[in-house]
């Protein structure tokens, strides 16, 4: 990948500075609160450096997404921990980019900052219309968003790699009209994965596990065709998968979630890469399931039909810490099992124990894969914990990502 302009190339003295982050946060249900930081905070250090060159900063961010509404919020929040992380006022205006948020930015003296309203607020920013009405970045220039925000701004910084698979104006429009490069951020995630896929160390050992095992299918074929991964550890929904597609039967309840989610699908393939990369994928030996509410463990070749599986067993554990432990890499998206419920944590606390324990270079990321390593180890001791989910997966697989190209090809 060519070289992208970084943000020490542009001079942000007393200028305005149009920011886009990711700071998207899971949410809390009840509260509606943000339960994890992990985005906002790997963000303060490149605010952090735009405040010491007096910048006038104008930060877009999205939060949420159209399929769970339960997140769609004001980052009203998220404008107040930025305050508290960077010790520098943040203010938030309920505006994304119309009048209310135009004042806000013209009102900015040196070393302020704004964040304005949540961008998937727009309709151009979501992604389903990305999808029905799909627009190159120069076919953007006259949305909404960019002709209110463009003229008021002298530059553009994108620190935001977990959106960089998303085509919308907010990530690929800007650099067609402004002086653009990319955030710290973005450029140290892009380095800890090429250090992954370019030049890992030997073994290179790949846990992939959650229940989104289209993210873990990705990035598989990629791996192993390219001799990037020795070994791929397959777990949780995953594990399940690929017990199925070895002829195991994971009993019914397992099987009619993999059913009611249109995940059999994947059995076929999982198969053909058994046959392909014959022994350099580990599926479990053994299954956990609760029995009279405590935790049970039946080795995979006698599972009870009735039960639902839901982590790994003691087996599959101290075989998989054994092959972690002796990494010279490690890359992981996903958690081994339900780890929120306590009958069915061990296998994620102990894999998570064993890669923070590991000598080889580590790299976490996947929202779920981040939330689960930091309620159950240090996770000061992972080398590496990615923002992204879905770019991270895409980058993985070898695709090109919408927001690097925009990069490339920004405006001088």
């Amino acid at each position: 990948m060519s070289a992208l302009p970084a943000m020490e190339s542009l001079d942000v003295t007393g200028k305005t500075v149009l920011l886009r982050l990711d700071i998207n946060s899971p949410i809390e249900k009840e509260t509606r609160r943000i339960k994890n930081t992990n985005r906002i905070s790997k963000s303060i250090p490149t605010l952090n450096a735009l405040f010491e060159k007096g910048a006038r900063i104008a930060i877009i961010a999205h939060q949420g997404d159209t399929e769970d509404y339960q997140n769609l919020i004001p980052l009203r929040e998220h404008a107040e921990l930025l305050t508290k992380m960077t010790g520098h006022p943040v203010r938030y205006i309920d505006d994304v980019a119309g009048p209310a948020a135009q004042d806000a930015i013209r009102s900015l003296k040196d070393g302020e900052a704004v964040i304005l309203g949540n961008l998937r607020y727009l309709a151009e920013e979501v992604s389903v219309f990305e999808k029905v009405v799909p627009l190159e970045p120069k076919d953007m220039k006259d949305v909404f968003l960019v002709r209110n925000l463009a003229p008021l701004c002298d530059c553009y910084i994108n620190d935001a790699f977990a959106a960089a698979h998303r085509k919308s104006p907010s990530m690929v429009a800007f650099q067609e009209l402004l002086p653009s490069a990319a955030g710290p951020l973005f450029c140290n995630e892009v380095a800890a994965l090429d250090k992954v896929m370019s030049h890992p160390e030997r073994p290179s050992v790949f846990v992939l596990g959650g229940a989104r095992i289209g993210d873990a299918f990705g990035m598989m074929e990629q791996v192993l065709s390219t001799n990037k991964a020795d070994t791929i550890l397959t777990c949780g929904v995953t594990g399940n998968v690929f017990l199925l597609a070895s002829g195991i039967n994971i009993g019914g309840p397992s099987r009619d979630f993999l059913e009611k989610r249109g995940l059999l699908q994947y059995v076929d393939q999982a198969a053909q890469y058994l046959r392909d990369y014959p022994g350099k994928i580990a599926v479990p030996s053994d299954l956990a399931y609760s029995s009279n509410g405590q935790r049970a463990e039946a080795p995979v070749s006698q599972l009870p039909e009735d039960q639902a599986f839901l982590d790994i067993g003691s087996k599959t554990i101290e075989q998989y810490c054994e092959r972690i432990l002796s990494a010279g890499t490690i890359f992981v998206n996903g958690p081994a099992g339900v780890y929120e419920e306590l009958l069915f944590r061990n296998g994620t606390e102990q894999l998570f124990h064993a890669i923070a324990d590991s000598k080889g270079y580590s790299v976490i990321g996947g929202g779920d894969s981040v939330t689960a390593a930091q309620s159950l180890i240090d996770i000061k001791k992972i080398d590496y914990v990615c923002t992204a989910g879905g770019a991270m997966v895409r980058y993985l697989s070898g695709k090109k990502l919408p927001l690097i190209i925009a990069m490339q090809n920004a405006h001088a």
